[in-house]
């Protein structure tokens, strides 16, 4: 796999405590980069940090400071969220007009926090100034006289100021004594390079997409556009559907009509499983594991009268694997789909009856004994049931797949 790479450098409080992190572009091992382009640079670090890499592995519990360009600031291109995690800062070369003003005031809105990157005062920066929660001052772009002369323009504004590459322990000292709250430089420690393994194309196509569908707050309509927007999804879907295996009067012509036979839980629970099967770069067995497991907990439900979340046990054994698949902790990747609660925990603790229907099907599926014998959700001959019916049905599944005349 290709690497990816994220520069951080550290940025301290008053206590000399790390309050947050600079997160840097990089494209190398190299504590270095040439930015040829600033939008895509801008994009990529974000990618990296919050999807490659993953936001805890990179700042832990702290903040994460991020450069914008004019065309994020302004909505151009867009944040992905992280709203409690992220501090935004406004480069010194964007050009203050309405559109960027405008945009500041949005992202304030949304509870971002937002910072002034190597900021020289300007009567006509004033507005950014009373929008701004934290305003870094790079120390090598003022002489002393300039530097406390904007400090005290700036203390009549509700901002906290972060001095930027404090070199020695007397530039740290004297910014201590004019007021500064958070402090960042050579003095205290160097960019240093976080890297992880690029995750393949495909994969971070899945997960955006799972994303979008498993979440249950997008609705009918959309459900549809997002399956018909991906042709190879939709043709596998609605081949599926016309198999055998519903036994369906009629023949699906569309997604719509597939949604409205068979509810929108079950549509989602089939493309979610025909998206895993067109990752290409990963044991076809794991998803025949991942098959197997769902259609268990599947079962599960129906042995527990919970028929009318079937399909969200089904998702919870089918989601089970996402570590494996993405070749990320399980923590970050669900972090990155957002799934109610009661999946999330009964993937990552068992929780619910969910949780142990997965945990008693992924144990006898490993043969795991010892944790069948401490559980008695299922007994062992309803498990035995649901593990043959699950073999058969997935070998039914994979041969519709690949069949379009399969009966």
């Amino acid at each position: 796999m290709e690497g990816v790479f994220v520069g951080r450098q550290p940025i301290y409080d008053r206590q000399q405590n790390v309050y947050a992190y600079e997160l840097l572009f990089r494209n190398s091992e190299q504590n270095f980069a040439q930015i040829d382009d600033p939008d895509l640079a801008t994009s990529e670090l974000i990618v990296n940090a919050l999807t490659e890499i993953g936001l805890n592995n990179i700042i832990d519990n702290k903040m994460g400071f991020i450069n914008l360009t004019r065309n994020f600031v302004t909505g151009s291109l867009p944040i992905p969220g992280a709203e409690d995690r992220l501090v935004l800062e406004v480069l010194e070369d964007i050009e203050l007009d309405d559109k960027v003003l405008d945009g500041i005031q949005k992202l304030k809105q949304q509870k971002y926090i937002i910072a002034l990157d190597d900021f020289i005062f300007h009567p006509h920066l004033e507005p950014l100034v009373q929008i701004a929660d934290i305003i870094k001052i790079d120390l090598m772009a003022l002489s002393e006289e300039e530097l406390e002369d904007h400090v005290n323009r700036l203390k009549k504004f509700p901002v906290k100021l972060l001095a930027e590459k404090v070199e020695t322990a007397e530039e740290y000292q004297r910014c201590l004594e004019m007021g500064f709250e958070y402090f960042q430089g050579y003095y205290f420690a160097k960019p240093n390079i976080v890297s992880a393994k690029k995750t393949p194309a495909n994969r971070m196509a899945l997960i955006n997409l799972l994303s979008k569908i498993s979440n249950p707050e997008t609705d009918i309509e959309e459900i549809e556009k997002l399956i018909a927007s991906d042709v190879t999804l939709s043709f596998r879907l609605i081949r599926f559907i016309n198999s055998s295996k519903y036994a369906l009067d009629q023949n699906i012509d569309s997604i719509k009509h597939a949604i409205m036979l068979l509810g929108l839980e079950t549509v989602r629970s089939i493309s979610c499983l025909i998206m895993f099967t067109t990752i290409d770069d990963k044991p076809f067995e794991l998803f025949v594991s991942a098959l197997i497991r769902a259609r268990m907990c599947e079962l599960a439900a129906l042995q527990l009268d919970e028929k009318a979340h079937a399909a969200t046990y089904f998702t919870v054994g089918l989601f089970s694997v996402m570590d494996a698949i993405m070749d990320q902790p399980m923590q970050e990747v669900l972090e990155q789909l957002p799934l109610a609660d009661s999946i999330t925990n009964a993937i990552l603790k068992y929780e619910g009856n969910m949780g142990q229907a997965l945990q008693v099907s992924l144990a006898y599926q490993q043969g795991e004994w010892e944790i069948l014998s401490s559980k008695d959700i299922l007994n062992c001959e309803q498990l035995r049931d649901n593990y043959l019916d699950a073999i058969s049905w997935t070998k039914d599944f994979t041969e519709i797949l690949d069949n379009p005349k399969a009966a």
